[in-house]
């Protein structure tokens, strides 16, 4: 094997991203670790209280910004994108407007993402192995404090638009990222330029005011963070702006105009999964708990609950027109077990009679 003298950094970096795409990633770049602004802008939101009920984020302050922390040794990052819309699915924005389906943002409808981008990664680890020999490196998913839209955006996969998301020119916002940490220093890609410019559809798509100016996001009225990392209560005049909303949003991207650019993904275990691209809201309010966990097995949906998920759809239910259907399944679950259950479905239920009464 080749000492660290011997290795041409340039010509490994050119072979990283060969093998990349043969590994199924569709872009990958190179960043240094230098996060200095970035940080400064987490710790401001952190302050501000912005993160809402994610302890995890206050937990590890700074630590997210400093890769050579979370990974001693580390001088360079290998951010790796990866495509997940799916190639055939119903068209969401004809499910959003269809109160009576339920809304899951288009990430979570397949195979859940973090191992399949770890091992993948893992695997890009070991080619490199087997040309320089051992080296220092760990791979991550959305599996540590990491700022992987800020690492992206170094490494040239994109620029991160007005919604908080990386964008680029030519694949729009539906992908994934994972990175590679590694002590290899390599040379570095240059960083993307901006191309937002006066546009502000994300902004002012967002049902709940969430992005309250360019790259400023409020987590705390996230439809995101309060259907999948909320745990306790949804505020009740936040309520009704979710819709029909279950699991995640994706209204900023849906009206993005890069996004016509974005291209389908190759991984077949991305492709939605027991009809969950439109299915009938009384339907998954009907899933028992065991039924739940058997269904969303290896999803992202998992990370909701079951509790969570029949939170999620009772207020579904509550926004969408009344029926003797809705009321009844709701009825049906007016006693469950769970303190939040029951009170999201008499939350709903007070909805339905509202309606009625404003019908009749």
């Amino acid at each position: 094997m080749p000492t660290r003298g011997d290795i041409d950094f340039g010509q490994l970096a050119e072979r990283i991203k060969a093998w990349g795409a043969e590994l199924g990633f569709d872009k990958l770049g190179i960043a240094g670790i230098e996060l200095d602004a970035d940080e400064a802008r987490l710790l401001d939101w952190l302050r501000e209280g912005r993160h809402g009920a994610m302890d995890y984020m206050q937990r590890h302050g700074a630590r997210r910004a400093r890769p050579h922390e979370l990974q001693p040794g580390t001088v360079r990052v290998i951010s790796a994108r990866m495509n997940y819309c799916p190639r055939e699915t119903n068209d969401a924005l004809e499910v959003l407007r269809d109160p009576l389906r339920a809304y899951v943002a288009r990430y979570a409808l397949g195979r859940d993402y973090h191992k399949l981008m770890r091992n993948r990664l893992q695997k890009l680890a070991d080619r490199i192995e087997a040309q320089i020999g051992p080296f220092g490196y760990r791979a991550f998913s959305d599996s540590a404090p990491v700022l992987e839209k800020a690492l992206a955006r170094d490494a040239g996969l994109g620029w991160i638009g007005k919604h908080t998301l990386l964008l680029d020119r030519d694949a729009g916002s539906w992908f994934f990222l994972g990175e590679l940490y590694t002590d290899l220093p390599l040379p570095v890609d240059a960083p993307s330029s901006e191309h937002c410019g006066t546009c502000t559809r994300c902004i002012d798509i967002c049902p709940t005011g969430a992005i309250t100016g360019p790259r400023q996001l409020d987590a705390r009225r996230c439809i995101a963070y309060l259907t999948i990392e909320l745990k306790s209560s949804i505020p009740v005049e936040l309520r009704p702006l979710i819709g029909n909303r279950v699991f995640g949003c994706d209204d900023c991207q849906l009206v993005c105009p890069w996004n016509k650019y974005a291209r389908p993904t190759r991984e077949e275990d991305f492709a939605p999964r027991h009809g969950l691209d439109g299915a009938k809201l009384v339907e998954l309010f009907g899933w028992s708990e065991q039924e739940f966990l058997r269904k969303t097995e290896g999803m992202a949906i998992r990370r909701a609950g079951y509790e969570g998920w029949l939170r999620n759809v009772a207020i579904a239910l509550g926004n969408a027109p009344h029926s003797t259907e809705i009321v009844a399944a709701l009825h049906a679950r007016a006693d469950d077990p769970s303190a939040l259950v029951r009170e999201h479905v008499a939350w709903a239920l007070e909805e339905q009679q509202r309606k009625r009464t404003s019908v009749t």
